[in-house]
């Protein structure tokens, strides 16, 4: 096993020297840290000195040589990085570190050929805080609206462990699933809401356009006769529509502004989600997709050092729903009670019983984060086949739909109109 030299700081702040075997300089990092010291610089045995390859502890040494180096923190910043973007970063960086590439050096390099304006001030930023003494993890921190504390919580976990490369690529693994999900569900979401926006265009063309000069024709043309029952509805639906149509959209908006207040509250929010597990096809995706996002992000926390309450707090506020928000809830207490984890889960009712036995038995066999990372896997593989089966039936419901409601008013139209042939053809 290679051996390397340190220089390090112990708690009353006197250098010392000496030798520690490790598999990597992150690891020797993490001994040291772990013994109580501070490292300073960390070279392999025989590469010749500091000027070799230094690790991240070097910026360690500039915090006690000078005064450290304030960071500001960005109070308002008007844009956020995409996620696919952050996903390419974190793998990019993962993939420097792994290769040997110091932590200033490969930001600096990402920084030299990121394009995203954003991103890329935030690199150089990141770059300064690290230079100026700061860890990764507290300069990422210093940019709550790109990094969250789940990004920030894993990096730290991964300097105190000397694993910061394979925590990242932990993460970027973490954000590639995710944007994976998200864009098959995005994707199956896309063809329902074009048809229904072409059924609602067509629907108001015709009612607003259409109907009134047919409405014309058959006053001059039948004068005082009855019209068919459906012709009336469409008739009537179509002054409707005419004479009130900024009222409905004044209503519509109205309904959305509504919404997005309720929304803003705790109450509201909680209302909302719990409905959103219930709504008929697409509740049971949401369902599967929290229970995804749940595992996985508490699964790669905890396999990454993070401790569980910590995790816990960390998946609690990345869980996007507030039924599952409360369950992990009553879990981090229950846990910080010494309890088991499944009877709370179990209560909440959001959790089906296969998620909740396979957690119980990584549990009862310290097992786990890797079965939270089953369970992850398990239901992102279920979201999938939820969402080929969605995309499948909302097809032909659409079209159907779309069929009736121009039907509808194609018939309700041509029925008066084969009166009036009729006529003609008597009069003839």
């Amino acid at each position: 096993m290679p051996r390397y030299t340190y220089v390090a700081l112990d708690a009353r702040g006197q250098e010392s020297t000496g030798l520690v075997e490790a598999r990597s300089s992150n690891e020797a990092i993490g001994q040291l840290r772990q013994a109580g010291y501070f490292p300073t610089s960390v070279y392999e045995e025989g590469k010749g000195g500091p000027d070799g390859k230094v690790s991240r502890a070097g910026a360690k040494a500039a915090r006690v040589a000078r005064p450290r180096t304030k960071i500001s923190i960005v109070l308002f910043q008007r844009k956020k990085v995409k996620p696919k973007i952050m996903m390419i970063f974190t793998r990019q960086l993962a993939t420097l570190i792994d290769s040997g590439l110091p932590l200033l050096r490969g930001l600096n390099v990402l920084a030299k050929q990121e394009r995203d304006t954003v991103l890329r001030n935030t690199i150089n930023k990141l770059a300064d805080g690290v230079q100026g003494g700061s860890t990764f993890s507290e300069s990422l921190a210093q940019h709550p609206l790109i990094f969250n504390h789940l990004y920030v919580n894993m990096v730290k976990a991964g300097e105190v462990g000397g694993v910061l490369e394979l925590v990242l690529g932990r993460l970027a693994e973490f954000q590639e699933k995710a944007q994976k999900i998200k864009n098959k569900v995005v994707a199956a979401m896309v063809y329902p809401i074009i048809v229904m926006t072409m059924a609602i265009a067509i629907m108001a063309f015709l009612l607003v356009f259409i109907v009134p000069k047919f409405e014309a024709i058959f006053h001059d043309m039948l004068g005082d006769k009855p019209l068919p029952a459906i012709t009336l509805f469409v008739i009537g639906v179509s002054n409707f529509v005419k004479n009130h149509g900024l009222v409905l959209l004044g209503l519509l908006i109205a309904a959305v502004a509504a919404y997005k207040l309720i929304a803003r509250t705790r109450a509201g929010r909680s209302i909302i989600d719990r409905f959103k597990l219930r709504v008929p096809l697409f509740g049971d995706l949401i369902r599967k997709t929290a229970i995804s996002r749940f595992s996985r992000t508490l699964g790669t926390l905890v396999t990454s050092g993070v401790p569980i309450l910590q995790a816990l707090n960390i998946t609690r506020e990345t869980a996007g729903n507030m039924v599952i928000a409360g369950a992990i809830s009553q879990v981090h207490d229950s846990v910080k009670e010494g309890e088991s984890i499944v009877q709370p889960l179990e209560a909440s009712g959001a959790f089906p019983p296969m998620a909740i036995s396979m957690i119980d038995v990584g549990e009862e066999t310290g097992q786990l984060p890797e079965m939270l990372l089953k369970i992850a896997d398990v239901y992102d593989d279920e979201t999938d086949n939820s969402v080929a089966a969605l995309t499948s039936m909302l097809e032909p419901i659409m079209i159907v739909f779309l069929a009736l409601v121009v039907g509808t008013i194609v018939i309700a139209l041509f029925m008066p109109l084969i009166s009036i042939i009729s006529g003609l053809q008597q009069q003839t």
